[in-house]
């Protein structure tokens, strides 16, 4: 099978470098791979190291091609991509990503066998080895801290709702069409959602593995879930149905907060003291219990003494999530 391998990069000099070498160490046969590198106007070196990898390996493709995003969205740079790729399927590929060298003969393999859409495991890991990094790769990892999408939480091999690094068979997009432009954090929710209802199955399989670089700080962490809440808000505006429960589940625990302490502040209602005393205990009961349980079954040599900030950690994520999706009901665009 010929297949594109798509990377789209907005300034992302520290990573991208990586994640081509692991496509050129790929164990699938490279006359078989198109190489399509989107550069979504990076003002970092992004532009240059695409432009010297291209030089350097042109003969170890069949083809490598760097094209232009302009509008910078990567809903956006992946429709450039479907304008002009030739493989008979397309692989997409995040630049915060690693992958183990047979990522693309096991995709591939499931394409071949008759599947339309594949897609595997992406646990996450750290770029810079650290004792803080560590206690923030637990909290990711998490189903607490994270989510209980597929691809986070092997569920075997099976059909699901929605994957990522996904494989796609040219037919799926040639009836779907491509990404909806709207949407910035959640095009892959709705992409899948469309490709469900044209009927095509999505399959997980925890054979394909590929990993994704956690944020490298807290702060960043935060800016990262905070939009992914608002663009959740923002998509409930959109395509509602392309959106589960559990992705409201933060903001209800803010809007719980909120509410509690308002009636708390200003009622003498004993009853609401009481229901937000449960509110927290339970709270704070679970959280310390996921704690635990990050780091009992995490490496001994990831236990640090940080992972106690472990129940604060998941807080401040789920404050912030959720706090996104509160602050999107006020924006009109």
């Amino acid at each position: 099978m010929y297949i594109t391998i798509c990377v789209i990069a907005y300034n992302e000099e520290q990573y991208i470098g990586d994640i081509l070498d692991d496509i050129k160490n790929q164990d699938y046969n490279h006359n078989d791979m198109e190489l399509l590198l989107v550069d979504s106007a990076s003002t970092d070196k992004t532009p240059e190291i695409m432009r010297d990898f291209m030089e350097n390996n042109s003969t170890n493709f069949r083809k490598i091609s760097i094209v232009k995003n302009p509008k910078k969205t990567l809903p956006c740079g992946w429709n450039v991509a479907l304008s002009c790729y030739e493989g008979e399927a397309i692989l997409k590929v995040d630049a915060h990503a690693k992958l183990p060298t047979s990522f693309v003969s096991k995709n591939v393999r499931d394409l071949e066998s008759g599947e339309m859409v594949v897609g595997g495991r992406r646990p996450t890991i750290i770029k810079d080895d650290s004792n803080w990094q560590d206690t923030l790769l637990l909290a990711e990892n998490s189903m607490f801290g994270s989510s209980i999408a597929s691809f986070r939480n092997n569920p075997g091999k099976t059909y699901v709702k929605s994957i990522f690094h996904g494989a796609y068979r040219r037919e799926v997009f040639d009836k779907v069409g491509g990404f909806n432009e709207q949407l910035t954090r959640t095009e892959d929710n709705e992409i899948h959602y469309r490709i469900r209802n044209a009927g095509f199955n999505i399959l997980f399989d925890p054979d394909i593995v590929s990993y994704q670089y956690i944020r490298s700080s807290l702060a960043k962490m935060l800016k990262q879930k905070h939009a992914n809440g608002f663009w959740i808000g923002k998509t409930l505006r959109l395509v509602p149905g392309c959106l589960s429960l559990y992705h409201f589940v933060p903001f209800a625990f803010v809007m719980a907060i909120i509410v509690t302490t308002i009636l708390c502040l200003f009622t003498d209602w004993m009853a609401i003291g009481i229901l937000t005393g449960i509110m927290w205990g339970l709270y704070c009961l679970l959280a310390i219990a996921m704690a635990i349980l990050a780091v009992i079954t995490a490496p001994r040599d990831k236990r640090h003494a940080s992972a106690v900030l472990l129940p604060v950690l998941f807080f401040l994520l789920h404050v912030s999530y959720g706090l996104g999706t509160l602050r999107s009901f006020f924006m009109k665009k």
